[in-house]
Parts: C-alpha cells; sequence; structure tokens
C-alpha cells in the first residue's frame, strides 16, 4: 500500500511527464515542414538506447558448438533444449522427472615400459573402457551404475602383449562385473514436507553403495570403487569462514591398500578391512582449508590411523596448495600400514599474455608413509607430483621416477604450453628428481633424475590424442626409459 507522501510524489512526477510531452508535440506541430525540393527527409523521432526491444534477439548459434550427445539418452535430451518432462510426485512430497544417460570413456594405447635394473620391460596394445548408466531423478537425486567391460581390477587389460616374450599374445581381460552402483541423494528434497520453510536445517546430502573415494587429493585415500556410505552437512557456518562442509564416512568393503612385501602386487584388496573418518573443508578469506581423519579397523593386515591437513590459495600471483598427512600403524608396521608423515607442496604461475602455466611440485616422505585406501591403478601416493611420478592407469606402465615416498624428498618442475585459439594443443615439459633420506632397500629407491614430455592433441569433439615419453637416469642402475601413444574417446 502508498502512503501519502508517496502517492503526492506519483502524481507530482506524472504532471511534470506530461507537461513535457504537451510541449514536444506542440514543437513537432509548429516545425516547418520538410523542403520537398531537396533530398531531406522528416527526422525520426528517437528512442530511448536504455529500452529494451520488444523483438526477441535471435539465437547465437555461428560460434557455438553444437551439443555432443551421449550414447543413449531416454527422457529429457542432456544439456539440449525444449520442454521438461512433467514428472511424477512421490508420496514424499518430492517430484522426480526420471532421465537416463548412457556415456563413458574409451582409453586404447601402444605403450612400452622399462623400469630400468632388473625390472621386466613391457610393450603392449592395452584397452580401457568406463562406461556408466546414469538414472537422472532430480537434481540433487539420482543412482549410478558403471562397468569397466574389458579389464580386471585393473591389473589385467585387454589387448595384445608384446614383451615379454613369457606372456605374448592376445589378452582377454572381459568382465561383467561393475565397478560402480550406488544411489545419492539429499534428505530435504526427497522430504520436502519436513522442513517447508527451509528453516530447519535438514540438508543433509549422502551417498550409498560402490562408488569413488577420493581424500586430500587423493594421499590419504583413492579408489574409483569402494562400498562406502557418507553423509554430508553442506552450509556450515564458522567464525571466520564463509561456509563449512563436513562428511562423515564408513567403508566396509572393496577396500585396496598399499603392499610393502616384495613380492606383492603394489595395491592389493584387504578383505577384512573397515575404514571410518570425517572429512572437512572450510572457506577462509585467504585460504581452503581440507582437513581428514580416518582409522582403518583389521585383524588380518594390522590396523592404523590417518590424519591429513590441507591448504589451498593464491599467494600474490602463485597459486598454492599445501598438505601434510600422517599415518599411525596403532598395531605395528606391517606390509600394508606403517608409520610415516608426507608432506607435500605445490606452485602454479600463469605466464602474463599467455595461457601458458610453469609448475613446481615437491614432497618430503619421512619414514614410512602409507595411505588407508588405494586403487590398484593409482599407484603410491604421490601421482599428483608431476608426470614422472603419475601412473597412467593403464596396462603395465608406471612412473617414471616412483611415487612412492617412502623416506625421500623430490620435486619435478614444468611447463605447460597451450595453442591454439581454443587451446586443443598442448604441450608439457617436465624435469624432476628424488633423493633418499635413508639407505634405499631397492634401485626404484635410489636417487634419479629425469625428463617427460606429453603431447595432447583435441580431434573433433570427442577424440583427444596423447603422446607421452620420458628418460630417467638412476644412480648405480640401468636408465629408465618409455613412451606411449593413446586415443581417448568421450562419448
Amino acid at each position: 500500500m502508498l502512503n501519502l507522501n508517496q502517492g503526492g510524489a506519483i502524481g507530482v512526477a506524472w504532471l511534470l511527464s506530461a507537461a513535457c510531452t504537451l510541449a514536444a508535440d506542440s514543437a513537432a506541430t509548429n516545425a516547418p515542414a520538410a523542403d520537398t525540393h531537396t533530398n531531406a527527409t522528416p527526422a525520426k523521432a528517437s528512442e530511448d538506447v536504455s529500452r529494451f526491444s520488444d523483438q526477441p534477439a535471435p539465437l547465437r548459434l555461428n560460434d557455438f558448438p553444437q551439443r555432443p550427445p551421449p550414447l543413449l539418452e531416454i527422457g529429457d535430451k542432456f544439456l539440449s533444449t525444449g520442454n521438461l518432462e512433467k514428472g511424477l510426485s512421490l508420496p514424499t512430497g518430492a517430484r522426480w522427472a526420471p532421465d537416463f544417460w548412457v556415456y563413458g570413456t574409451l582409453r586404447s594405447a601402444f605403450q612400452t615400459f622399462d623400469p630400468g635394473g632388473s625390472g621386466t620391460r613391457y610393450t603392449e596394445w592395452a584397452n580401457r573402457l568406463d562406461i556408466y548408466g546414469n538414472l537422472y531423478l532430480a537434481p540433487t537425486e539420482r543412482v549410478l551404475i558403471g562397468w569397466r567391460p574389458i579389464d580386471r581390477d585393473g591389473t589385467s587389460y585387454s589387448g595384445y602383449v608384446f614383451e615379454p616374450r613369457s606372456q605374448h599374445g592376445f589378452v582377454n581381460a572381459s568382465s561383467a562385473t561393475p565397478r560402480t552402483i550406488f544411489f545419492e541423494g539429499q534428505l530435504d528434497e526427497i522430504f520436502p514436507s519436513l522442513d517447508p520453510n527451509d528453516s530447519r536445517s535438514l540438508d543433509f546430502g549422502f551417498a550409498v553403495g560402490l562408488q569413488p573415494l577420493n581424500l586430500q587429493d587423493g594421499l590419504l585415500a583413492n579408489s574409483s570403487s569402494a562400498d562406502m556410505v557418507s553423509v554430508t552437512r553442506n552450509a556450515l557456518t564458522l567464525p571466520g569462514g564463509s561456509t563449512l562442509r563436513l562428511s562423515a564416512l564408513d567403508v566396509w568393503s572393496q577396500i585396496q591398500r598399499q603392499d610393502y612385501t616384495s613380492a606383492g602386487v603394489p595395491n592389493s584388496p584387504d578383505h577384512d578391512a573397515n575404514v571410518f573418518g570425517l572429512d572437512a573443508a572450510a572457506d577462509f578469506p585467504v585460504s581452503t582449508v581440507e582437513g581428514t581423519v580416518l582409522y582403518e579397523a583389521s585383524s588380518t593386515h594390522g590396523s592404523g590411523f590417518y590424519a591429513g591437513l590441507g591448504a589451498i590459495q593464491r599467494i600474490w600471483k602463485f597459486n598454492t596448495t599445501f598438505r601434510a598427512e600422517t599415518s599411525v600403524a596403532t598395531d605395528g608396521n606391517s606390509a600394508k600400514v606403517a608409520t610415516g608423515t608426507l608432506l607435500v607442496s605445490q606452485f602454479s604461475y600463469d605466464l602474463p599474455y599467455s595461457a601458458d602455466l610453469l609448475y613446481l611440485d615437491s614432497f618430503w616422505g619421512i619414514d614410512r608413509f602409507s595411505s588407508a585406501v588405494r586403487d590398484p591403478t593409482a599407484g603410491g601416493p604421490l601421482g599428483s607430483i608431476g608426470l614422472l611420478n603419475a601412473a597412467v592407469g593403464l596396462g603395465h606402465y608406471g612412473a617414471p621416477l616412483s611415487n612412492e615416498p617412502d623416506n625421500a624428498a623430490g620435486a619435478a618442475l614444468g611447463y605447460q604450453m597451450f595453442f591454439g585459439e581454443l587451446r586443443r594443443r598442448q604441450v608439457v615439459f617436465e624435469v624432476g628428481g628424488r633423493a633418499p633420506t635413508s639407505t634405499p632397500t631397492s634401485s626404484r629407491q635410489r636417487a634419479a633424475e629425469g625428463v617427460a614430455v606429453r603431447f595432447q592433441q583435441a580431434i573433433g569433439r570427442r577424440y583427444v590424442l596423447i603422446m607421452d615419453t620420458f628418460g630417467v637416469a638412476r644412480d648405480s642402475s640401468s636408465a629408465s626409459v618409455g613412451g606411449r601413444m593413446e586415443l581417448t574417446v568421450k562419448f
């Protein structure tokens, strides 16, 4: 309702507007007519430049790429235009409009990897297919199921082995076992009648089933498939910060752990393990801080306590990340768990007037740090410390330097260049090395220096060509070399 003063002000404004309009009409009437003997034409009345046009502007599709649809779409199209399905109402009061999309990634690579020393050189054609079916129910609810039908547990990949001669021939590693199947949702969205005014803080998210697990950038836990339930509370407030996310989790099955036995697989199952933990992330004015605590119980391979703290921020012109991770073997050191600490620092710098990136990653492993959960394809905890420490997750192509941090320190310096208007071509040059801080127990733990190069090229809308090569020199051991060419298809 308007009060008297507001009404008076509006009336005065209306009278002034009317007077200006009458004056303009009178001026237009008394203005001389245009000279009919010249090319002059009457002036067109000017329009307010700030006024929105009554005519809809056409879509600018010339410079916008066409939508690459997924392999299968049932229901609403993914990231497309058109009317949305009406959906259905649940007894809980929620409204779901189910859609089903199938998508995935195919990786195929020819590669050779010689670890040097007494290690076995592998030359192979390896393949991996990750395919997912996503049952989309609502923006906060879905069911995801996934398969990797042409490899088994990340240790055997369909393809062809050229070397060693003892394994020469085709490899059939087909598998029909789902590697991912979980449901995720949000409590107050599934039961909106419990909090119709959104005032009771019931926005708890949860996920249950066989799902990925990644904590502290993969340092404490890195698994693509673990039986787990997690509950997350978002948008909590805390003094000095803007938001806090807190998650509680329980991993009860499909747990892979590191294996330090000389004859064992680097990461192998522990069927007796159970992991409980809390993970939190908070935003502050100068940094995003992440904290994680885990306890892993296992009567067969030893229990352990794990903790990690990370900080992500921009310091002057540098993007920086610092992490401190620790593991404590509560039953004494074993093949699966040991006591140790890992310190990681990462710096990157965006070069001015360019999209190129310069980065420096370093680590210091004190004693024998171990992760709580590690996927067979993930290798050791140092996978994020540059190309020379990363496992590619396909076939027998391992980390050139070694991604185990036991009693060692190292660094990697890299330069990433982007080419083309859309940055569809990239080249990365990297040099790095590591040195033991105690007497090494294997050739892979000796001092080493190496160089790695990666070339990436996007082809069309679904293909990426990747070429890698490296060379590493180790003390008192033969050099380690390797190269690979991979075609990735996204559909």
